[in-house]
């Protein structure tokens, strides 16, 4: 009797969808109940890893526990996310970027749905990619790299942070609307590609602002121009590629912060709400300017349209640059 109970017990929570960490958090006031895990999807020193560890310092002491950043770099920044949607310890949440949610899922057979098993919670902002070169490279503007390019047909390397990522995309991006071949060398992060970029093992690269501002400042390597609409503060001298001729060419990486789409919607609410407050601070906006970041607070719901839109967006770009995984 008490068995057949306790298991009428268990099939009314499961019939409810609710596993016991759910069934405290309905109001969201005693979560989070232990240490919340923001995993990153890209290794340490990257743009998402910057932007992850910002958000991740200020959130610790709203949210009264601690926060800790976990990095799972691999399989086009999708590694985290699978492991986020995937998870059901109600206290694991992913720096969502652009690669991982509007890219990857058009270039990958994932192990989840991007648009069902995840729930935009907080867009964080968005920074540039920019086109660098080594300082062994002579070109000093894209039209004399386009020139370079013309003139050595595929002998110019680019390096990205992986296949599928927004400098892979940015530079087939440029190669269709310049008429150029340059050749792909993928590397498992930003870090490790731009160890060989400054050494000269390859000469150019879209990376984002966060992982390249440093190597630009201290000279190691030069911008010849941005991705975004306008010019970026941090580099104000630097061109847009529009400015260069190449209108085309307007990309940028996003972050925002995803959590299982089972996650109650207070809890949702709460971490859009902290999250909110985080990138309105004062400090993190210094920290983030650094890189050339910039913060976009949205709603909720602002954030889930803005998914979407991109979503659809880059699945458009990738068919009609004919972008594959064995490039």
């Amino acid at each position: 009797m008490q068995r057949r109970a306790l298991a009428l017990s268990l099939a009314t929570v499961l019939a409810a969808g609710l596993l016991p960490w759910q069934a405290q958090a309905q109001d969201g006031a005693n979560w989070p109940s232990k240490p919340v895990h923001m995993l990153v999807g890209a290794a340490p020193g990257g743009g998402t890893d910057v932007m992850a560890r910002a958000v991740a310092d200020r959130l610790a002491p709203l949210l009264k526990q601690p926060v800790l950043v976990e990095n799972r770099p691999g399989v086009s920044n999708t590694l985290a996310a699978d492991v986020t949607a995937k998870s059901t310890d109600g206290h694991t949440m992913v720096m969502g970027v652009v690669t991982a949610h509007a890219i990857a899922p058009h270039l990958l057979k994932l192990g989840y749905d991007n648009n069902k098993d995840l729930v935009p919670v907080a867009f964080v902002g968005s920074v540039p990619n920019v086109l660098v070169v080594g300082n062994s490279v002579p070109a000093q503007s894209v039209a004399e790299l386009v020139a370079l390019a013309k003139k050595n047909p595929g002998q110019i390397n680019f390096a990205s942070s992986g296949t599928g990522s927004t400098q892979h995309i940015a530079a087939e991006m440029f190669k269709d609307a310049a008429g150029i071949q340059i050749t792909h060398v993928p590397y498992k992060g930003s870090a490790a590609a731009l160890v060989d970029l400054v050494s000269g093992q390859v000469q150019m690269s879209f990376d984002t602002m966060p992982s390249v501002i440093g190597q630009i400042k201290a000279g190691k390597l030069r911008a010849l121009a941005v991705t975004s609409p306008q010019r970026n503060p941090q580099l104000p001298q630097v061109p847009t590629m529009a400015e260069a001729g190449l209108p085309a060419v307007e990309i940028s990486a996003w972050y925002g912060i995803y959590m299982p789409a089972s996650t109650p919607k207070a809890v949702v609410q709460k971490v859009h709400d902290e999250v909110n407050k985080v990138i309105a601070m004062p400090e993190t906006k210094t920290r983030l300017d650094a890189v050339g970041a910039e913060l976009r607070p949205m709603s909720q719901a602002e954030f889930a349209a803005f998914h979407m839109a991109e979503y659809q967006r880059f699945g458009d770009i990738i068919r009609k640059n004919n972008i594959r995984l064995d490039q």
